[in-house]
């Protein structure tokens, strides 16, 4: 358990750096196709680093705020306080802030950069269908994120991923707009260099699609641990088994998700269904439900 946490967060750090490197760069390629490098390279170190510090310090705020989370109500939702407060308790952890989501979809996520100030969020259709045991597996599985330090893994890398597709897409309109014009007024035809552009197009296209399939990778890895991690903590691992099953058996999506913070949830919010090509399966947020399920009835 231990390692697992320090690994995590050895891995944000170096993913900061891996960040602020692929911004940089984006940056100074177009810079060199544009005719102002050094400009670039400056404006794109200091962009990665702005990004880089607010989506340490901010980065479970604004996945609360992409996914339309609100505090919830403690006599509202009585049953989700108990459960966190006494799961929180056993853990040896702070209690987390809670939120809800106003959805019938179940499902759940934790956020934060440390268990001093993690988040549980829940959907209003994931505590109208879980009898307490239930879900109390599914808060375990949460806490266990937030004490193995997932949580600033994932919200890091959740904000982060989808910065580099805003980057990748605004570089590609200022490519095409922005140095089109500029060679215009400069009268000169031949623009920048032919083979720049071939190579600026080409890690544009790839880079987003990398740190997205790292990013999924982080997420299939850490859900087997979180949810031997739960079961550990509950001692009754069919509780969370029996959640498992209900919420992959809710057809619709939840509404509020993005595939930048798909992989925070416990179970996949934009997908549903069984089977799936091996392609299909790689760029899959979380493990096979039933894999999940049938590890849990092993214990």
């Amino acid at each position: 358990m231990y390692s697992s946490i320090a690994g995590n967060k050895t891995r944000t750090f170096l993913i900061f750096l891996l960040f602020t490197f692929v911004v940089t760069g984006f940056f100074y390629m177009i810079g060199l196709y544009a005719r102002s490098g050094n400009e670039y390279l400056i404006m794109g170190l200091v962009f990665s680093l702005f990004s880089t510090v607010g989506s340490y310090f901010y980065s479970d705020k604004l996945v609360l705020m992409t996914v339309g989370a609100t505090p919830a109500d403690k006599k509202t939702f009585f049953n989700f306080y108990t459960v966190a407060e006494n799961l929180g308790i056993a853990a040896g952890l702070p209690i987390p802030k809670l939120y809800v989501i106003q959805d019938d979809a179940p499902n759940a996520f934790a956020t934060g950069r440390d268990p001093k100030h993690a988040v549980v969020c829940a959907t209003t259709g994931l505590l109208a269908r879980l009898d307490r045991a239930e879900l109390e597996g599914v808060i375990a599985h949460e806490l266990s994120h937030v004490k193995n330090y997932d949580i600033l893994l994932a919200s890091v890398v959740s904000v982060l991923v989808g910065t580099i597709a805003l980057v990748s897409e605004w570089m590609m309109r200022g490519m095409w707009w922005g140095a089109g014009t500029r060679q215009r007024d400069n009268n000169d035809r031949d623009g920048g260099n032919p083979l720049t552009l071939v190579l600026l197009i080409l890690v544009l296209v790839v880079t987003p699609i990398t740190a997205t399939l790292i990013q999924l990778a982080i997420s299939r890895r850490r859900e087997f641990l979180a949810d031997a991690s739960g079961a550990l903590l509950t001692r009754y691992p069919e509780g969370l088994a029996r959640a498992l099953e209900k919420i992959a058996l809710y057809p619709a999506p939840l509404r509020s998700a993005t595939t930048s913070t798909a992989h925070l949830f416990i179970s996949n919010p934009l997908r549903k269904g069984k089977g799936g090509s091996w392609l299909a399966g790689l760029f899959s947020t979380h493990p096979p439900t039933e894999e999940r399920i049938r590890i849990l009835r092993d214990m």
